[in-house]
C-alpha cells in the first residue's frame, strides 16, 4: 500500500489544525451574520406537508436497545411503499428541528458543533405512498417536502451515480445528504471539515435506529461518483456538494 504515500491523507482525522487557525478571524467573531439554518427554497415550488411529532404514536415504539441489537446493513427490500408517516418519522429522527435559538442556529434531533448543521437532506423517491417519484428536499424548518423534480430513468440515473450499487435504485427512498461547508467554516475556518464528516455519521446512525424502528432496512453508501451525484441533485459541487448517501426500504 505505500505508507508514506498514505500518512498526509491521514491528517484530515487529526485536529492538528486547530492550533494554527487565529478564530478570533473567523467570520462569525468578525460580526457577519451566520448564513441561515436552510437552503432557500421557491415559494411557488410544491411543498408537501409532513406528520408531525405527535402523530407518531402508533410507529416507532421499538425500544432503543433492540433497535441498536438489531442494527445492520440490508441490501435487499420487499419492494413494499413506505408510508408518509414512515418518511416523515424517518426524517424528523435525522434532520428534525427541536428549537430555533436564532438567526443561523437550531437544536436539531442529531448533533451538531456549534448548532451549525451544515448538511441537507435530499430525497430520490421511488415508492412512497402519497408521493410522485422524483427528487425532494427536506425542509425541517417548515418540516416540509420541496419536491425538487423529476425526470426519466431516475432509477438508472442514481445506479450510475453510486457505481452500479444497484439496492440505492431498488429502495423505497435513497437519502442523499449534502454539505454545505459555509455554514460550519463561518465558525471553524479550516477545522470545520472534519466536523463536517462526523456528523454525516451521526446523522446516519440515527437514520439506521429509525429505520430498525419502523421494519425497514437500510444501506449506507459512501461509495459514489461525486460529479455525477452532484449533477443529478444539479448542486453546484463547490459550495454545495453530496456526503454521503443511505437506500431505505422495506424488509
Amino acid at each position: 500500500m505505500g505508507k508514506d504515500r498514505m500518512r498526509p491523507y491521514r491528517s484530515f482525522l487529526k485536529d492538528s489544525i486547530r492550533k494554527d487557525i487565529d478564530f478570533s478571524q473567523t467570520d462569525q467573531n468578525r460580526g457577519i451574520a451566520p448564513p441561515p439554518v436552510e437552503k432557500t427554497y421557491s415559494k411557488e415550488g410544491k411543498r408537501i406537508d409532513l406528520l408531525k411529532l405527535d402523530e407518531f404514536n402508533d410507529i416507532g415504539k421499538m425500544d432503543l436497545k433492540t433497535a441498536i441489537k438489531n442494527r445492520e446493513s440490508r441490501r435487499t427490500y420487499s419492494g413494499g411503499p413506505l408510508t408518509l408517516k414512515e418518511l416523515s418519522f424517518l426524517l424528523w429522527a435525522t434532520q428534525g428541528i427541536r428549537e430555533i435559538l436564532g438567526p443561523g442556529h437550531a437544536r436539531r434531533t442529531a448533533p451538531s458543533a456549534g448548532c451549525r448543521h451544515a448538511l441537507e437532506t435530499y430525497l430520490c423517491v421511488f415508492n412512497v405512498e402519497e408521493l410522485e417519484q422524483g427528487i425532494y428536499r427536506y425542509l425541517p424548518v417548515e418540516h416540509q417536502l420541496f419536491f425538487e423534480f423529476t425526470e426519466d430513468h431516475l432509477d438508472k440515473k442514481i445506479l450510475e451515480a453510486t457505481f452500479n450499487q444497484s439496492f440505492a435504485a431498488e429502495s423505497a427512498v435513497t437519502f442523499i445528504w449534502t454539505a454545505i461547508p459555509y455554514r460550519m467554516e463561518w465558525r471553524y475556518d479550516l477545522a470545520a471539515h472534519k466536523v463536517i464528516a462526523i456528523e454525516a455519521g451521526h446523522v446516519c446512525q440515527n437514520l439506521y435506529l429509525a429505520c430498525e424502528a419502523i421494519d425497514a432496512g437500510i444501506c449506507a453508501i459512501a461509495a459514489y461518483d461525486q460529479e455525477r451525484m452532484d449533477e443529478l441533485l444539479k448542486v453546484d459541487g463547490q459550495d454545495e456538494f453530496s456526503v454521503y448517501i443511505a437506500s431505505v426500504g422495506k424488509k
